[in-house]
């Protein structure tokens, strides 16, 4: 069959007998599409034997809208004030993140004395999840590296209970330390030993819990270059 322009449909027809007599009931050819198509206000139907294809005469080009160059263009003023507003609470940000680190010591307490369960290691990927996702705002990148290994081991570990707790400490006590010392940016060379650190001895852990599980190890057995 030849190209046609416009988007396609195919209509099935129904499945149930024909109540005409075998005469009448023969499929059709497939052969003989052309010379059944049939034309409506909007479209083009073509006939098949147990389909019907449905072309639209209206190219779809028909329904595009043209954006003129000086709707495309962005609100330079409103993105300036937007990091002006950013700028003015930047000074609380310490006082958020220490909050945030009061947090995730909290739940990491919780689970300490609560035992490893389903809801004390969600308390404790919540917090730890936050971090990742605000520490880099808040001005302590490392933390944020810190806290997205700690969710990997939250995360990826099989069941709560096999959760390593001196590994879970190691995490939360670095990411205070960060926040307590102030470690801006993300090239200190003992924050950065530290996290690495922690990251590694993370991978060896769940690859361990994963030696039997080939489409995991296939998947995330390999160090990654970006969080997850």
């Amino acid at each position: 069959m030849s190209a046609r322009s416009g988007a396609r449909a195919a209509r099935r027809r129904s499945s149930r007998p024909s109540r005409c007599s075998k005469s009448c009931a023969r499929p059709r050819d497939p052969r003989d599409a052309n010379v059944m198509s049939k034309s409506k206000s909007d479209e083009t139907v073509t006939a098949f034997p147990d389909h019907d294809v449905i072309v639209p005469r209206k190219n779809l080009k028909s329904f595009a809208q043209k954006v003129s160059a000086d709707e495309s263009e962005f609100d330079w003023e409103a993105i300036e004030r937007a990091e002006a507003a950013l700028n003015e609470l930047s000074p609380e940000f310490d006082g958020w993140m220490v909050s945030e680190c009061d947090r995730l010591e909290a739940a990491r307490k919780l689970l300490t004395a609560g035992g490893l369960s389903k809801g004390t290691t969600q308390v404790l990927f919540r917090a730890a999840h936050d971090i990742k996702g605000e520490g880099a705002t808040f001005g302590f990148p490392l933390a944020a590296r810190i806290a997205d290994s700690l969710c990997r081991l939250v995360f990826h570990t099989p069941k709560p209970a096999a959760l390593p707790l001196d590994l879970i400490d190691s995490h939360v006590a670095a990411i205070r330390a960060v926040v307590r010392e102030n470690v801006r940016g993300d090239d200190d060379p003992i924050a950065c030993e530290v996290a690495d650190h922690l990251r590694a001895l993370t991978d060896s852990f769940l690859r361990d819990q994963h030696r039997d599980d080939p489409e995991w190890l296939a998947e995330y057995g390999t160090p990654s270059i970006v969080p997850e």
